[in-house]
């Protein structure tokens, strides 16, 4: 690997979050349960002092910056997965937020209780934005407050890494992966089978974790109108082994880190 690109990770936490589904508002705004790649960019713009959405019809400038970097996430602290989940309303009576008598606006929301990711950027040290969120992260400051999906729900991080041994996984064995991963045919099918599965002694039986989640901002419609509506992949976050017949590279790029850890970055 190239001396200025460096691979970093970072435990990103908050005591709550929100990362809104924008095709539901029937009376409840309802949350995605797994950060995505959209919403990890918007923080790491935060981090490195980039502007965010200034005018309608206008990409946010770290949008610009950032969309082309590889990330790779993986749920902690969860169950198989899954974070627990409220819901939370509030009053928004300022006049200017709802039409009805009174201009009381009455809001909805599931929200994550206490979400944290491990979050993995592969970085080049040669872009001046990329050296600055690197130095950033790993001297744990920011810019701007960064936040879980929502202003009211500030963020931090902790164990920030610099990889120094990390390297493109081949597919030449049975393999586990550590972060979620975006699939590209059924996995189910692919779990290698272990005497472990069966054993009652077993503490860990094997699970599968499924989630549609945004990657990435659609630009532009095939009639080159503006589009600002999120794209979409199925990934997948499980414990199980895959059998080495699972070829994943066409999904995204793979890497063994610590000479024993497979993560995914998109």
């Amino acid at each position: 690997m190239s001396t200025n690109q460096r691979l970093i990770s970072f435990d990103l936490k908050a005591e709550m979050g929100f990362f809104k589904k924008p095709d539901i508002n029937d009376g409840i705004y309802l949350t995605y349960n797994m950060l995505h790649k959209p919403a990890l960019l918007g923080i790491l713009g935060a981090i490195a002092g980039i502007k965010g959405y200034q005018a309608n019809g206008i990409f946010p400038e770290y949008y610009k910056m950032f969309k082309h970097l590889k990330i790779g996430i993986e749920p902690l602290e969860s169950d198989k997965g899954n974070y627990a989940k409220d819901v939370v309303s509030y009053n928004n009576s300022t006049g200017f937020a709802s039409s009805e008598e009174g201009g009381n606006l009455i809001v909805t929301e599931q929200v994550l209780i206490k979400p944290s990711y491990r979050c993995f950027l592969l970085l080049n040290l040669e872009n001046e934005k990329e050296k600055s969120l690197y130095n950033n992260i790993l001297s744990y400051n920011a810019e701007f407050l960064p936040y879980m999906g929502k202003n009211d729900f500030s963020a931090w991080w902790t164990n920030a890494y610099d990889y120094n041994s990390y390297e493109k996984f081949e597919f030449s064995h049975n393999y586990k992966i550590d972060t979620v991963f975006a699939k590209t045919e059924a996995v189910s099918g692919y779990v290698a089978r272990t005497m472990s599965m069966f054993s009652q002694d077993s503490k860990e039986f094997p699970f599968l974790y499924f989630e549609k989640l945004p990657v990435d901002l659609e630009e532009k419609d095939s009639e080159g109108k503006l589009l600002f509506q999120y794209s979409y992949g199925d990934f997948v976050y499980s414990n199980a082994s895959f059998k080495s017949e699972m070829d994943m590279s066409e999904a995204g790029e793979f890497y063994k880190i610590d000479n024993e850890h497979i993560i995914q970055l998109f």
